[in-house]
C-alpha cells in the first residue's frame, strides 16, 4: 500500500515543488512506483514535470469536486513517474467547496481506489495552509517539511507544526512529520548553520541527515520540463536528492 506524503509548507521559494518533483523522479530511479498530485493552482510540480497543465482534460479540480475518478487524471511522465496536474481551475474549489459536507476529505476518498497501486503519492501543497491543503494533509500519512534554514523560517514552522496538530486532532489522528529537509542551504552562512542546529536540538530525528544544496541546476531544471535528473544527474542536486530518496528509503525498511 502506498504511503502518502504532503510535501508542504506555507511559506513559498523554500523550494517545496522542487522537492515534490525532485522526490518523485529520484525514488523512481529507485524502482519505486510514484504518483506526484499537484494540488497547487499554480500547477508548477506538473509543468515541471513536462505536464501540459492547461491541456488536461481532468485535472486535480475534477478529482476534488468528484466529478472524475482519480484514475482518469494520471498522466505519465518522461522521468517514470505519473501526475495528477493542476492548473488556476482549482481555485475554484476552494469556494465551490465551502458549504459541500465532508469537504476535506475529498482527496483522502478519490486516493482510496488505488493506494495499492504505488509505493508512494507525494502531494505537492499551495503555499498557504488553505482547504487544499487541509485535503491533502487529510489524505495523508505524514508530512515532509522543505525549509531554508533562515530566522523566519522558524516563525513559519510553529504555525505549520500547531496546523498538523490540529488536523490531527479533528481529521487525521495518525498524520505525523515525516521530516524536516533544509534546503537552498549555504553552509557559508553562520545563521543557516545556527537554525540548522536548531533544528536538529529540536526536532532530532526528523531532520533529514541530507541537505539540499544552493544548485543552479535545480533552479533552471523547470523551466525544460525536467527533474534535475533528467537535466544535469551530475550535478550537485541531483546528487542531493538521491540521497534523499535513499534516505526515505531506509527509513520504510527500518520501520
Amino acid at each position: 500500500m502506498a504511503k502518502v506524503l504532503s510535501i508542504t509548507n506555507q511559506k513559498g521559494g523554500v523550494g517545496k515543488t522542487t522537492t515534490a518533483i525532485n522526490m518523485a523522479a529520484s525514488l523512481s530511479r529507485m524502482k519505486q512506483k510514484i504518483l506526484l498530485i499537484d494540488i497547487d493552482p499554480q500547477g508548477n510540480a506538473s509543468a515541471g514535470s513536462g505536464v501540459d497543465r492547461d491541456s488536461q482534460e481532468v485535472t486535480a479540480y475534477e478529482v476534488l469536486m468528484h466529478a472524475a475518478p482519480i484514475q482518469e487524471a494520471i498522466v505519465a511522465t518522461n522521468a517514470s513517474y505519473d501526475v495528477v496536474a493542476s492548473n488556476r481551475e482549482l481555485s475554484g474549489a476552494l469556494i465551490e467547496l465551502v458549504d459541500e459536507e465532508h469537504r476535506e476529505f475529498r482527496l483522502r476518498v478519490a486516493l482510496q481506489t488505488l493506494r495499492e497501486e504505488y509505493d508512494f503519492v507525494l502531494i505537492d501543497c499551495p503555499p498557504s495552509l488553505d482547504l487544499l491543503t487541509v485535503n491533502a494533509l487529510v489524505a495523508s500519512d505524514a508530512v515532509v517539511i522543505p525549509m531554508q534554514c533562515e530566522y523566519f523560517a522558524l516563525e513559519g514552522l510553529t504555525e505549520l507544526v500547531n496546523t498538523i496538530r490540529k488536523i490531527r486532532a479533528a481529521f487525521n489522528p495518525d498524520l505525523n512529520i515525516e521530516g524536516l529537509l533544509r534546503t537552498m542551504f549555504d553552509s557559508r552562512n553562520s545563521l543557516s548553520r545556527e537554525v540548522s542546529s536548531q533544528l536538529e536540538e529540536y526536532f532530532g530525528d526528523k531532520v533529514y541527515h541530507t541537505i539540499i544544496p544552493r544548485n543552479i541546476r535545480l533552479a533552471e531544471a523547470p523551466s525544460y520540463g525536467k527533474p534535475v535528473l533528467e537535466y544535469d544527474k551530475r550535478s550537485k542536486g541531483a546528487r542531493a536528492y538521491l540521497a534523499l530518496a535513499g534516505e526515505v528509503m531506509g527509513r520504510e525498511s527500518n520501520k
